[in-house]
């Protein structure tokens, strides 16, 4: 504490209740092809719901009898991964080839064929039209009619004369994800009884109006189905607010058009109200009313393309999206790469499950060696080919890997259900054996094996591309492969536990890799109390008993056998004191998983003792 000049009281505090941290180990990470989204980014991801969300479908795209995009095994190792966790890091790559869909005004905010199916209305003061005295359209459309009529009710049941709707000719219902054009206004005014269904004899007026299916459909405005149960005109940004907006600003709307984002023709997808072009114009709580700034920090479907007014009521179609190259193109390894190099600095980002997805040596090595074994506090997780249908292939290509105590390889894929498309698809496993280490965390420690009958089941496997016999078993595991069976009754399961690491150690097992990587970055992070200390005796019996109540806890909770921390002076020498040096020696004892069972049944005779046979403890 600093010398007082003149007499005085002063008061301090010493923190002397640092603890070691709890730190995370169920955080994936995973780069892949996507149809949409942000690239080049870490997003956090929670759920498979969000995944599509924020990512899109899984798609496969054929031209020619060819297949020239698809994305299933990226999607669902991702998805797979989440079904037994919920925080996986996406890193969305494309390849040059890749376009984002435009128009005029406004473009997609990513790019992909999905910017295709944007529709972007558009209304200012001077064109909106409220849509009060519109209840619901009360007529059964029948989608293979080219004529009939459409019923409107324009007022409440009351009785009174009736509020004509503002209807322009041109606009288009959507209705059973089908469009129909409005082609007159207004032609007959009738009475239907009881339209409410509520009992009484008030008959409301209602305005009649025909519609067809036009081959060619102009002045588009956007359209909502299935409004209560009926059906409802909605032209452009004017039917989606109660009033106008302010002079110069103008309402936007952003619509599925064809239904490929949510499967709904016409879906809204975003709104925004009374918004402006001038930069630096603010909303009453002060927030940005800036319409270029509110769709780049908040939209995920569009931006303004260049334009600094819009006036009039519209609809603009973007248009020329591209999805770039298939998942398995080697035009996408470079990219995929890239994309790992967000994850290679511990400091920006916490991970502990690499997740490589579809099958390529290239990155397969390049997540081991460049980010794995750099980071040196987590394990990447990897998959042989679709095409290594037997045992020595696998092994082949497990041979064609770097591989280490920080990477774990499985033995293939799976064929599951794609409830997208209505396929089966096959997919690679390395996600679900990421995700078997998720739950055990979760259930138990990250120190527990993730394999066997207890933690090892995976989920939504319909087959396996191999499923070994014992023969083949043996093969596997002696080259640190973990095969995944089915058995009758069990279902899918992790059959083993090692680590790729070739030199019999105690390393060669995931429980092993995983406490230490928990133990190394939770002492690691507790001991930044310790820099810029004194490396005296004070400051060793600190650390000292800093770190021996948080491994008496792993090993209550069955993580290791028995510790011993050194720290004093035995190890910290005067030499060391005098390079500015602090040494704590930490010895393990790491509890080791079941692999071999080995059971004897020893028949004996009827007048022999046991303990003849067992011998005398």
């Amino acid at each position: 504490m600093a010398f007082q000049l003149s007499p005085g009281i002063n008061i301090s505090e010493i923190d002397l209740t640092t603890v070691v941290p709890a730190v995370g180990t169920t955080e994936g990470a995973f780069v892949g092809s996507f149809r949409w989204g942000p690239v080049n980014e870490r997003i956090l991801v929670s759920s498979e719901v969000e995944l599509v969300q924020r990512f899109g479908k899984p798609h496969t795209e054929v031209a020619n009898n060819t297949v020239s995009f698809t994305n299933h095994e990226s999607f669902f190792t991702a998805a797979n991964f989440l079904s037994y966790s919920d925080a996986l890091y996406v890193t969305r790559v494309v390849d040059s080839t890749a376009a984002t869909a435009a128009g005029t005004a406004f473009k997609a905010k990513y790019p992909g064929a999905l910017g295709n199916s944007i529709d972007v209305g558009y209304v200012d003061a001077t064109d909106f039209a409220p849509a009060s005295g519109l209840n619901g359209v009360t007529a059964s459309l029948t989608p293979s009619s080219t004529t009939g009529a459409l019923v409107f009710v324009t007022t409440a049941n009351t009785g009174s004369t009736a509020v004509e709707e503002s209807v322009a000719g041109g606009d288009v219902l959507i209705a059973d994800g089908q469009e129909f054009l409005i082609t007159a206004i207004g032609a007959t005014t009738v009475a239907q009884e009881d339209i409410d269904d509520d009992g009484d004899d008030n008959t409301p007026l209602i305005t009649q109006y025909t519609y067809t299916i036009p081959l060619t459909l102009q002045n588009k405005y956007i359209g909502v189905a299935n409004f209560n149960g009926n059906y409802s005109i909605q032209p452009g940004a004017a039917r989606q607010f109660d009033s106008a907006p302010a002079a110069g600003n103008v309402h936007v709307v952003v619509a599925d058009r064809n239904g490929l984002i949510t499967g709904t023709k016409g879906a809204i997808l975003e709104s925004y109200q009374d918004v402006s072009f001038t930069q630096g114009s603010k909303k009453f709580d002060g927030s940005s009313n800036h319409l270029a700034t509110i769709l780049e920090n908040g939209s995920n479907y569009i931006l303004v393309n260049g334009v600094d007014s819009l006036s009039g009521n519209g609809v603009e179609e973007l248009a020329g999206g591209t999805d770039g190259v298939t998942e398995t193109s080697t035009d996408l390894l470079g990219e995929i790469a890239l994309g790992w190099d967000l994850y290679k600095n511990a400091e920006d980002v916490d991970i502990s499950l690499l997740l490589t997805g579809t099958a390529n040596a290239t990155i397969a090595n390049y997540v081991m060696d460049n980010v794995a074994e750099y980071r040196k506090d987590c394990v990447a997780f990897v998959s042989p080919r679709l095409t290594d249908a037997t045992a020595q292939a696998i092994v082949d290509y497990a041979d064609t890997l770097s591989g280490s105590s920080y990477s774990v390889m499985d033995t293939g894929y799976k064929y599951q259900y794609d409830k997208y498309n209505d396929v089966y698809r096959w997919v690679p496993l390395n996600g679900d054996v990421a995700g078997t280490c998720a739950r055990t965390d979760d259930e138990r420690d990250p120190w527990f094996s993730p394999a066997g009958y207890n933690r090892g089941q995976l989920k939504n496997v319909i087959k396996l591309k191999l499923n070994p016999n014992k023969t083949e078993r043996d093969l596997l595991y002696k080259n640190n492969v973990n095969p995944i069976i089915i058995e009758p009754g069990q279902g899918a399961i992790l059959f083993g536990d090692k680590t790729m690491q070739r030199l019999p150690s105690a390393f060669d097992r995931i429980n092993v890799r995983r406490l230490f990587i928990v133990l190394e970055k939770a002492v690691g992070i507790a001991s930044r109390s310790t820099l810029f200390e004194f490396n005296d005796e004070f400051t060793r019996a600190q650390f000292t008993n800093l770190i021996e109540p948080f491994l008496r806890d792993v090993q209550g909770r069955r993580g290791i056998y028995d510790f011993k921390v050194v720290c004093d002076t035995s190890n910290n020498t005067g030499e060391v004191i005098d390079r500015n040096e602090f040494i704590g020696d930490i010895y393990i004892k790491p509890a080791r998983s079941i692999n071999f069972i080995q059971l004897n049944f020893v028949a004996v005779r009827t007048g022999v003792e046991f303990n003849e046979i067992i011998g005398q403890n």
